[in-house]
């Protein structure tokens, strides 16, 4: 491959390109979406419909420009002289094009990502994800407040922009979206739940939070012929769950609402040099066989849900920089969500390219940030779009990776507190220690063993 040489698409499609990214995505890909949604244009224009997609993915790439600063990152890497649209022939045309042609991106490109056998996150053959959602701001305009009205109002007053709930199911390890919903923030996280476990699988281990741990939701997700450890609700809200076999590793079996489950009380204390802090658990899993799936085994295992809070701080944090949505109507809220949920699963396969043939590296030490950074120089360069040789999966964006990996990861921990306040004035946790210290963690399930 010579990275001297630049390849594009000819004449007016020619700003229609990602980069290095476009290997990921590439023209043939966006075309088939647009085929498929009947979005191709009837006439060529100075923005075809390709052209436009690729500027929806490029903006979520630089969220921080407006449009026409967008579609100039997409030129100036390209010979000759570009004519640069008005900013209502682009938001025009992005109106023709519609979400349906991102939505159907996103599922293509949708599902775990491809990595060594070494770098799979499995327990007992299965392979390991997790479910959750999170909330993200629109713009504050009368159109957003009709289709996602502002969460209700707390002791702080109003909260300051409409938000969207998006639910995810997220492969552990290499992070990458295997399904995805959203909408209103008023529709409650375990309805969409239920939309994103139909993506679920034989094969699949499901972890989730307390919010999960309901009788329909053990039901759907059983239905799949997946399984599942969730971790159980605590005080009036628990779940009735009598024990009826106790196991030989503390664990004991129980049935919830017709599903057999196995259930482990544990104690969790974590030292560190500022504190101790300990800590009661209770799981719940269909993993019935204590030989197979040890209770301490389960309990370390149910660590690996925080992957998918990382996903979301690298999709609201890391790409959009805690900015709100751009969209000032609906359709163009869906139709930037869609794009924003593309972008993220591109970069998580270039990454887990990356690292494909290097069984070595664990994916936790493949930095998303050194993997947006490279994305966008590409971009500007328009550097690695056409290749007419072997593909090298590795790449620039690769090769910057490789080169600023992470450390190994360690056992540490921090307090989950308020980082952006409302108001100044009423800060939560301003005594709060907010530093991150290495940490020791100790089990102790606390089942009695039968056998004593």
């Amino acid at each position: 491959m010579h990275d001297s040489v630049i390849n594009h698409a000819p004449g007016v499609f020619a700003p229609g390109h990602l980069g290095e990214l476009t290997r990921v995505v590439p023209f043939e890909m966006v075309d088939a979406a647009l085929t498929a949604t009947g979005r191709t244009q009837h006439r060529l224009r100075l923005l075809p419909s390709r052209v436009v997609v690729y500027l929806l993915l490029a903006g979520v790439l630089f969220a921080g420009q407006g449009w026409r600063q967008v579609f100039s990152r997409l030129t100036a890497g390209l010979p000759g002289p570009v004519v640069r649209p008005s900013g209502a022939a682009i938001t025009e045309a992005m109106r023709r094009v519609g979400a349906a042609p991102l939505r159907e991106l996103f599922d293509l490109l949708k599902g775990p990502a491809v990595t060594s056998a070494r770098q799979t996150v499995q327990f007992a053959g299965r392979l390991v994800v997790a479910i959750d959602g999170t909330q993200i701001p629109v713009a504050d305009t009368d159109a957003n407040r009709v289709m996602f009205p502002k969460p209700r109002g707390g002791p702080n007053g109003e909260a300051g922009y409409p938000m969207i709930r998006l639910v995810a199911l997220v492969a552990s390890g290499t992070r990458s979206v295997i399904e995805a919903v959203f909408g209103s923030d008023r529709t409650g996280e375990l309805s969409y739940a239920s939309q994103v476990a139909a993506a679920l699988r034989p094969g699949m281990l499901l972890l989730g939070d307390r919010n999960f741990a309901t009788y329909k939701f053990f039901t759907t997700v059983t239905g799949t012929g997946a399984g599942f450890l969730i971790r159980g609700k605590s005080g009036t809200g628990a779940m009735k769950l009598p024990a009826t076999t106790r196991l030989h590793d503390g664990s004991y079996l129980s049935n919830a609402g017709g599903v057999p489950v196995r259930v482990i009380d544990a104690e969790v204390t974590v030292r560190t040099e500022a504190a101790t802090r300990t800590g009661e658990y209770r799981l719940i899993t269909t993993l019935l066989d204590p030989r197979e799936a040890p209770a301490q085994q389960l309990v370390r295992l149910y660590h690996e849900r925080w992957e998918i809070e990382t996903a979301y701080c690298e999709l609201k944090s890391t790409i959009l920089g805690g900015r709100v949505l751009r969209g000032r109507y609906p359709a163009a809220v869906t139709q930037e969500v869609w794009a924003l949920l593309t972008v993220y699963q591109v970069l998580r396969t270039a990454m887990a390219d990356a690292i494909l043939d290097r069984p070595d590296i664990d994916p936790d030490r493949a930095s998303f940030t050194t993997a947006l950074r490279a994305a966008r120089d590409q971009i500007i360069q328009a550097a690695g779009i056409i290749t007419h040789s072997t593909v090298d999966l590795v790449g620039r964006i690769g090769t910057a990776i490789l080169a600023e990996l992470l450390p190994a990861r360690r056992t540490r921990t921090r307090p989950r507190v308020i980082k952006r306040a409302i108001s100044k004035y009423r800060a939560k946790g301003r005594d709060i220690d907010r530093h991150t210290y290495p940490a020791t963690l100790t089990t102790r399930i606390l089942t009695p063993d039968p056998n004593s």
